[in-house]
């Protein structure tokens, strides 16, 4: 693969750690090694995550394109629209952040603590609008752009999650080498690898990664969108794309995306009574925050498929933390007594 090619603005801090996690792995009957790898660790970008991996390859092209402030999409208790208002802050440039209503969820600070707060703290203009989830290209994002040009800015699109960007898939591709990195180094090798998957480049561009050394099919993604017919197909598309863009000698083929699409009820961004018991399993075990939209949800994921013997005795399961606890906040009312 040509991953070099890429010219590549380092926000992160290094490779991310990779832990045991084995008092989880012994709760849930020891018959699997279980561990994380901390994606939520990797930066000092207002609490970092998956998103900031991917924009490391954007930003050269922000920055060649001329522009003066970047503009994305997301929920209101978005991640990603965070981690764009931080590397906005870090490169210089404005910030415009579009926030649509995807989340069916009443909490009385829903839209004044966590991620949107801190995005406002970094200095981005934040708009709210009253549009329901939908992981494609959404209009108000558009007529944000637009927006943006009229009052004399110079506008760089990211999409949602950063995954329809043409770039959005290269961070993850580096992200496998780097696994089998330190694979060489800790004298193991995952089996599987469990991601959550919503808009499509994460869980994308692993599958491209993992291709190298034939483990495509072994990173199993746990769908947390709702909308699972859609999820796959942008997963494949953007697989395809980014394998095209690395110039990946086989081809990626539609049995190459494994996701499970058990877990993301009742809706995207709604954590279910499993999600909760999740995310207190993995904090009582480990010490180990996950957040109600995405990593309880995918955490949730790898703890009933390994009760359920998805995972063959003795494998070495990599549990792929993307981040998102600050969400957790907006949904204080669950979680008041722990």
């Amino acid at each position: 693969m040509k991953l070099e090619q890429f010219e590549r603005y380092p926000l992160t801090f290094g490779p991310t750690p990779i832990e045991k996690l084995p008092r989880l792995s012994e709760f849930l009957g020891g018959d699997v090694e279980i561990y994380a790898k901390r994606e939520d660790c990797n930066c000092g970008l207002a609490f970092g995550g998956n998103k900031i991996r991917k924009l490391e390859y954007i930003v050269p092209d922000a920055i060649a394109s001329g522009a003066d402030t970047l503009v994305t999409i997301g929920g209101v208790q978005s991640n990603h629209t965070r981690l764009v208002a931080a590397t906005a802050a870090k490169i210089g440039m404005q910030c415009r952040l579009v926030q649509e209503s995807w989340v069916p969820f009443q909490d009385a600070v829903y839209d004044r603590v966590g991620n949107i707060l801190m995005s406002r703290v970094m200095g981005a203009t934040v708009e709210l609008v009253d549009e329901g989830f939908d992981i494609g290209i959404r209009e108000s994002w558009e007529n944000a752009i637009e927006d943006v040009k009229a009052k004399g800015g110079h506008p760089y699109p990211i999409p949602a999650g950063a995954s329809e960007h043409k770039y959005g898939g290269l961070g993850y591709v580096a992200f496998a080498e780097e696994v089998r990195q330190q694979e060489a180094e800790m004298g193991i090798k995952f089996d599987y690898i469990v991601v959550c998957t919503v808009t499509g480049s994460t869980m994308a561009g692993m599958v491209v990664g993992f291709a190298e050394d034939g483990r495509s099919r072994r990173v199993i993604g746990i769908d947390a969108s709702g909308t699972p017919e859609k999820n796959h197909a942008q997963v494949l598309r953007i697989a395809r794309h980014t394998a095209d863009l690395v110039e990946l000698e086989q081809p990626i083929q539609e049995d190459d995306i494994t996701i499970i699409d058990d877990y993301a009820y009742p809706a995207y961004g709604v954590p279910s009574e499993e999600t909760n018991d999740a995310i207190r399993i993995a904090a009582k075990t480990e010490g180990m925050m996950t957040d109600p939209v995405y990593e309880g949800k995918s955490m949730q994921g790898l703890i009933d498929l390994t009760r359920k013997g998805y995972f063959p005795q003795g494998s070495k399961v990599l549990y792929v933390h993307l981040g998102g606890v600050p969400a957790i906040n907006a949904y204080s009312y669950i979680y008041r007594n722990g």
